[in-house]
């Protein structure tokens, strides 16, 4: 691996499409990419002797373009977009040094806890996008699961789905996390929401071809009882009677952790960033404390859901990413050399 500092950004990357979906000409980029490998001598990734792997987390069209169900703007109105652009060009300065992409991708269907057509109110009606379900809202019956999604899709008699979503919000509050909040449609498995952005495919296609490796997509929030926002594991593992209602991904936590480096980017920093962060915190500590030390965030291409006048997730973002660092994770720019940030040594 090529330890000689950052590459240039290839001239067929236009920051102003960042924003925009489009197709990838795939077969151009592809004779681009082996002729921009031959230039500046990048060699295979199964070469490297420091081996980096960038997670980018939920860089999909959901979150990602404006217009979209859950555009995450973060205070500036611009967000996601400004983001990725710095994502992008942070790919394609560092084709030498980044050997692996994981992308992790929010999948979900209609009918999900999280969803609007889950819940009715006295009234059968669904609550609106950001309603905020509490447990004593369900203990009181402001809030009650849809009778009409029991059974096919949960597999439980309607007594036995009211019993578990009380269970559910109130592990969600017993153990810190968020409140349950009612989100738009998002991210829905085979719509255009669910598709990664085109620029960030574009930069990670350019960079499979130069390095001659494979990408990897990694699927999480499909199972329609909890929420997923961490890759890592679920919100909630059990139901209330002990049984397992989703599991831990090990096989990539035990990837992870074999990484020399592992960064860190993508949307929303309040949420699936700052989820999958903690988790992968917690799994290291548990193998191996010094591994946390070789996690780096990119500070600057990640931004917090902000919604005007209803929601504000900035404030605990900031909080958590003060905290990962406290803990030895690094915090960084996308546009610093890799080479200069702390503790990194660059094998040839």
């Amino acid at each position: 691996m090529s330890a000689s500092g950052p590459l240039p950004v290839p001239p067929h990357f236009n920051p102003a499409k960042v924003g925009e979906v489009w197709r990838v000409p795939y077969l151009e980029r592809a004779e681009q990419a082996k002729e921009w490998a031959r230039i500046y001598s990048i060699r295979p990734a199964v070469k490297d002797k420091t081996r980096v792997c960038l997670v980018v987390v939920d860089c999909q069209n959901s979150f990602c373009i404006p217009g979209f169900e859950l555009f995450v703007a973060g205070r500036s109105g611009t967000g996601a977009v400004d983001d990725n652009v710095r994502l992008c060009e942070f790919i394609y300065r560092n084709l030498n040094v980044i050997t692996e992409i994981h992308l992790t991708m929010d999948t979900h269907r209609t009918m999900q806890i999280f969803h609007p057509l889950f819940w009715v109110d006295a009234q059968d009606r669904n609550p609106q996008p950001m309603t905020i379900i509490s447990a004593a809202d369900v203990e009181e019956g402001l809030w009650k699961p849809n009778p009409t999604l029991t059974d096919g899709l949960t597999g439980r008699n309607y007594e036995g789905l009211q019993s578990y979503v009380l269970y559910y919000v109130r592990q969600l509050e017993a153990t810190g996390k968020y409140a349950l909040i009612i989100w738009p449609y998002h991210a829905i498995l085979g719509g255009i929401g669910h598709a990664l952005v085109s620029a960030i495919e574009e930069a990670v296609f350019f960079h499979g071809v130069a390095r001659c490796c494979q990408y990897f997509c990694d699927i999480k929030g499909f199972d329609p009882l909890t929420e997923h926002y961490s890759v890592l594991m679920p919100e909630v593992l059990t139901d209330e009677k002990g049984r397992a209602i989703a599991e831990k991904n090990l096989s990539l936590i035990e990837e992870l952790a074999a990484f020399d480096v592992v960064v860190i980017a993508g949307q929303a920093k309040s949420h699936c960033v700052a989820w999958t962060i903690d988790n992968l915190l917690e799994e290291l500590r548990t193998r191996d404390e010094a591994a946390v030390r070789r996690v780096y965030l990119l500070e600057d291409c990640s931004s917090a859901v902000v919604v005007p006048g209803v929601v504000d997730f900035t404030d605990q973002a900031d909080a958590a990413y003060k905290r990962f660092a406290e803990a030895g994770m690094n915090v960084v720019k996308s546009a610093d050399p890799i080479e200069t940030w702390p503790g990194i040594q660059l094998g040839e």
